[in-house]
């Protein structure tokens, strides 16, 4: 096998080539430096096409991969039944994901919001409270702060003016209306309450840090924002179980400034816990009932895996039955192309798979007895084209040479050999015997009755002598010939026959006629019919047979055929008819013979309204000059 590059370089299309030239022109432009806005467009346009080509490989070999069928099942499996799970799996992840992760967030927020909310009342009081001073500030409130806030300043200006700690330098913000909430200040984020009343000003931040954040909800993990929080440590609770994965989920916060009240900065929360932390603080004491439904849902999970696992064996070995059946079929039309028709294929089950292949097995069994029978019917057909020739041999080639008489005669067969039966031949030089038969049957068997009768009616005719030929007796000859049929063929077989001497010197015609259709004598515009003298040759040792001797006149048409002209029906199973027959005769009287016997035949065809012939057709006409 040639295997050089040329080769493979044929085999690649249009696209695959550009992309390789693309390429070696952007490796030459690249590494010598030359013209790099072409070197890069070289490399772009060879990037895209280099996109093209993998995804036609791609293609392509997806295509190789899926040719067998039983890949092709497997794949159309995977896309129907095992992607959706895979999806709704990914669907039920995801929805339990951002599920813990939300309600994590909520439990951080809502606890942020309710520390800050608790701040904003003790402090607002305090600026509320006629002649408050530090003392009384120091002595009721720093303790209660502090238990939500552990670190903390406080500035109050006006009427009222205290600092806590005392070293601190809060300075309030300028332009701020009463405000509580979260705010950055110094690329720090506070917990902080600005309020005014009674001629006082009150502002209080409160830093939060990743310890305070992580403590607001106790074992639920670490919660961060960030940029502003961060921590070596990790307080995420310990892993329970091989589902109990970590759950970071970040949440959107509104963060004020603290150099502009109209200027809001976007901070992120993000909680890092787990499934079994986030159940253990929504139910509380309740945690072995949330670990139980844990469990639970991890129990049915694995069922609804397992379940698929078997529904993919199941539809694996269901896929291998099905594809395996198709592969012996594929191999079993392998064999009966290479002709071999001995190939069977192994039936395995009673499905319908099993029904297939036995069928299979049965028409490759039917296949090989009709080619036997076809290379038969081929032996046979072979033969009767031979038994054709020969019979083509055995009707005469030319009428004899008689002055006042003419004989034309056709056969046209409806199978391959005719059991129809012309002759004429000359007894003397001024004498002629002619005939015409119709053997029982068709095909060989009547072709071969046919040949028997022309043989003894040529053997009788030709060792008799001179003297002896002018005087035979047509009723002789045809008695000789029923008893040599009825002693060398079977009772079935039979012929009619009708056999006539014509005697030119006298214009006398005598004849015999052995159970045949009467012949039509045409004279003068009219048609007489030249009855039987006798019954059908072959068929009873002891038929007696007389003659019957009538002068042919100038111009009179002698026309015997056998029963393919008058019996064949049209559609409407309706015969042509000796009528018919009689009309076309009389119609084409004076043309020639061959006219005459073409005409007739056409004409019967075009009855029947079927190429097909129904039997064989045969004429014989004799015309007196």
């Amino acid at each position: 096998m040639d295997a050089s590059p040329a080769r493979y370089w044929r085999r690649l299309g249009r696209i695959e080539k550009t992309f390789l030239v693309l390429v070696l022109v952007y490796a030459l432009l690249y590494f010598s430096g030359i013209a790099p806005t072409l070197a890069a467009l070289t490399g772009f346009a060879a990037f895209l096409l280099g996109v093209i080509v993998v995804f036609r490989l791609a293609r392509r070999a997806m295509r190789k991969a899926i040719w067998r069928l039983r890949n092709r099942l497997v794949v159309a499996y995977l896309f129907i039944a095992v992607v959706p799970v895979v999806l709704i799996l990914m669907l039920v992840g995801i929805a339990g994901f951002a599920t813990v992760g939300q309600i994590a967030v909520y439990l951080v927020n809502t606890e942020l919001n309710r520390r800050i909310s608790f701040l904003s009342g003790p402090v607002e009081g305090l600026i509320r409270i006629p002649g408050a001073s530090s003392d009384l500030f120091v002595a009721r409130f720093v303790p209660l702060i502090r238990s939500r806030f552990p670190n903390f300043e406080l500035s109050i200006s006006g009427r009222t003016a205290v600092h806590y700690p005392p070293n601190s330098d809060l300075q309030p913000p300028t332009e701020w209306p009463d405000a509580n909430g979260l705010v950055v200040k110094g690329g720090r984020v506070y917990a902080w309450v600005h309020a005014a009343a009674n001629g006082s000003e009150l502002t209080l931040v409160a830093p939060i840090t990743h310890d305070l954040l992580s403590q607001l909800v106790p074992g639920l993990g670490d919660v961060d924002l960030i940029g502003y929080t961060s921590s070596k440590t990790s307080n995420i609770p310990a892993k329970q179980n091989g589902l109990d994965v970590e759950v970071p989920f970040p949440y959107p916060l509104a963060l004020a400034s603290w150099s502009s009240p109209r200027e809001n900065v976007t901070g992120v929360l993000v909680v890092r816990t787990r499934p079994s932390a986030v159940l253990a603080t929504v139910f509380g004491e309740k945690t072995d009932w949330g670990q139980g439904l844990l469990a639970a849902f991890v129990t049915v999970a694995v069922i609804f895996l397992l379940v698929e696992l078997v529904s993919l064996i199941a539809g694996v070995r269901l896929t291998r039955s099905i594809t395996g059946a198709v592969h012996e079929l594929y191999q079993g039309t392998q064999h009966v192309k290479e002709g071999d028709f001995s190939y069977r294929i192994p039936v395995r089950g009673e499905d319908q798979l099993a029904e297939l292949s036995a069928s299979f097995n049965s028409m490759t069994d039917n296949l090989r007895r009709l080619i036997i029978v076809a290379k038969e019917n081929e032996r046979l057909q072979s033969e009767l084209e031979i038994a054709r020739e020969v019979q083509g041999q055995l009707f005469p080639k030319a009428a004899p040479s008689i002055q006042g008489l003419t004989l034309t005669g056709v056969c046209t067969p409806a199978r391959t050999v005719s059991g129809d039966y012309y002759d004429y031949l000359a007894v003397s030089d001024r004498a002629v015997a002619f005939a015409i038969g119709d053997v029982a049957g068709k095909g060989i068997s009547a072709a071969l009755l046919m040949a028997t009768i022309q043989s003894a009616m040529r053997a009788q005719l030709t060792s008799s002598n001179g003297a002896q030929r002018d005087h035979l007796s047509t009723a002789s000859l045809v008695g000789t010939l029923n008893r040599q049929l009825y002693a060398n063929t079977a009772p079935e077989k039979y012929a009619t026959f009708y056999f006539a001497l014509y005697d030119d010197v006298q214009h006398a015609l005598t004849y015999t006629n052995a159970g045949h259709l009467p012949p039509m004598l045409v004279r003068d515009g009219t048609i007489q019919k030249l009855e039987p003298t006798g019954t059908v040759v072959g068929a009873f040792p002891i038929a007696k047979y007389g003659e019957q001797t009538m002068a042919l006149e100038a111009r009179d048409i002698l026309v015997a055929y056998t029963d393919g002209i008058v019996e064949p029906e049209n559609v409407y199973g309706e015969m042509f008819g000796e009528e018919r027959l009689q009309d076309l005769l009389l119609r084409y009287a004076q043309a020639d013979s061959s006219e005459m016997i073409a005409r007739t035949m056409e004409a019967v065809v075009q009855w029947t309204g079927s190429s097909e012939l129904q039997d064989d057709m045969t004429m014989l006409v004799a015309r007196r000059l």
